[in-house]
């Protein structure tokens, strides 16, 4: 007697999507338990997106249902009650619970304790009628004395911290919800709302979120079959949240593209008030496989009233940014210096800034230079043994460039620099660092369509996206 999860979805018609998701809560652990109960015949629940298509066209709320679908219109699916089965890619998702009232649709998806070849009776899964009085407390808790939009939208983020006491874990303890709204205590004349420690005082103003995705790819590239080259690509997410209320609730998806490199090592915020299991136990460590979990990324939070960051992750892009060669010859003073770099066509090719840094720091001034540059200006810091290339905002079509020239270096100041085995030999580099805004390289995004915010008010949402690297 547990529900897998629990949806509120908004029907609005002349609309493209012809609805929106107002609240969904998933449960983990039930689902584990439907994945051995069901055996083979399992299907996992969709994302709100796919699962919001589905059950409309199922209802026939989608705006262009005049046509005729076998699957759902024949005579062999006359269907006299409120239990349907969603198409989920080449399996059907059964049973889902679902009824519309009042513009709004409930809709929940029990645990069947059974195998479900063939199909049990209804009247055998007693999470069915579990899942219905279920969604019709939270009907009569929303529309009981609702007056307005305000104290909707109100009602509707109180129900995360509500269903914490009436359906912990999926299974129903109460389906009147106002008896949990009194146990919570949420802010009222003689009780005030108990805030977390995170969020220490209350937004006043314009409501609105801010996202911004920032990754850093470090890439350690050798040049020798002997020694693997490295890259890793580090990310952070940051939210700044204007919202007014006490404890208003937030839920950020965060998405890759198709074949994406999967998000590992997973750190969030305090804030986030669940996780999905297969988020926290995916670790670089244990290196890739077809199996590892590539999203979407979903972190229901509650945010402090500052800008802070809700997640860290590390991912593994299949190649570098930019493919780097290196090579110094010495020759008494001087050093002969060869350097190549090579864009990958898969990079969005408009940088904020791209420079490669050569430093000489163990050698005497910079004397003499000459050098030939294939695209770009070359900068020497002759006090400082440093040669800057500043490649500027975009690689050449060819995505190909070369750096090549002589470098005479005076005598060396013992007193002033003491010896330093790093940069001589073996232990020289070239450091380049860029920008790129509005991108990130692994190809991370937060669709601002799927942030779902339950407080008051309709908050404008931004993004922003950064990737900087160094190798």
């Amino acid at each position: 007697m547990a529900q897998r999860a629990v949806w509120l979805i908004s029907h609005e018609p002349g609309t493209p999507r012809c609805g929106t998701v107002k609240f969904s809560r998933r449960y983990p652990t039930v689902e584990k338990r439907a994945s051995v109960h069901n055996g083979a015949n399992y299907v996992p629940v969709p994302e709100d997106g796919p699962f919001l298509k589905a059950l409309l066209s199922e209802l026939r709320l989608l705006g262009d249902d005049k046509d005729f679908v076998e699957s759902r219109d024949s005579c062999s699916r006359i269907n006299k009650t409120s239990i349907y089965g969603l198409p989920v890619g080449s399996e059907e998702l059964w049973p889902v619970v679902a009824f519309l009232k009042n513009d709004m649709i409930y809709a929940c998806v029990p645990l069947v304790e059974q195998t479900l070849n063939p199909r049990p009776p209804l009247i055998s899964i007693s999470g069915i009628s579990q899942g219905l009085e279920l969604l019709f407390g939270i009907q009569d808790f929303l529309y009981s004395g609702q007056k307005s939009d305000t104290e909707l939208n109100t009602k509707l983020s109180q129900l995360p911290e509500l269903l914490l006491q009436a359906c912990p874990f999926g299974t129903l303890l109460d389906a009147n919800l106002q008896n949990s709204l009194d146990n919570v205590g949420f802010a009222s004349v003689t009780q005030p709302q108990k805030q977390p420690a995170w969020r220490a005082g209350t937004y006043k103003g314009k409501p609105q979120v801010s996202i911004s995705i920032t990754e850093k790819v470090k890439s350690m590239q050798y040049g020798k079959q002997d020694i693997a080259d490295t890259w890793q690509v580090v990310g952070a997410v940051t939210c700044k949240c204007d919202l007014e209320g006490f404890m208003p609730n937030v839920t950020v998806s965060l998405h890759l593209p198709t074949n994406g490199s999967p998000l590992q090592d997973i750190l969030v915020h305090p804030c986030v008030t669940s996780l999905d299991s297969a988020i926290l136990t995916s670790s670089s460590v244990d290196g890739m496989d077809d199996s590892a979990f590539s999203g979407p990324y979903k972190f229901p939070f509650i945010p402090p009233l500052e800008s802070f960051n809700l997640c860290y992750y590390t991912s593994q892009v299949p190649v570098p940014p930019i493919l780097g060669f290196y090579q110094i010859k010495e020759e008494d003073i001087q050093l002969k210096i060869t350097v190549n770099l090579k864009l990958h066509e898969s990079i969005k090719n408009t940088f904020e800034f791209c420079e490669a840094h050569i430093p000489f720091y163990n050698r005497g001034p910079i004397t003499h230079l000459e050098y030939k540059v294939s695209f770009g200006q070359l900068e020497v810091f002759r006090e400082k043994g440093l040669l800057v290339w500043i490649i500027g905002q975009k690689f050449p079509k060819s995505m190909d460039i070369s750096l090549s020239g002589t470098v005479t270096f005076g005598a060396k100041s013992h007193e002033k620099q003491p010896f330093d085995p790093i940069c001589i030999g073996g232990t020289a580099y070239l450091k380049l660092h860029f920008r790129i805004l509005d991108y990130t390289l692994t190809g991370c995004y937060a669709d601002q369509h799927s942030v779902q915010v339950f407080a008051s008010g309709k908050p404008k949402i931004s993004t922003r996206y950064k990737s900087s690297f160094c190798i």
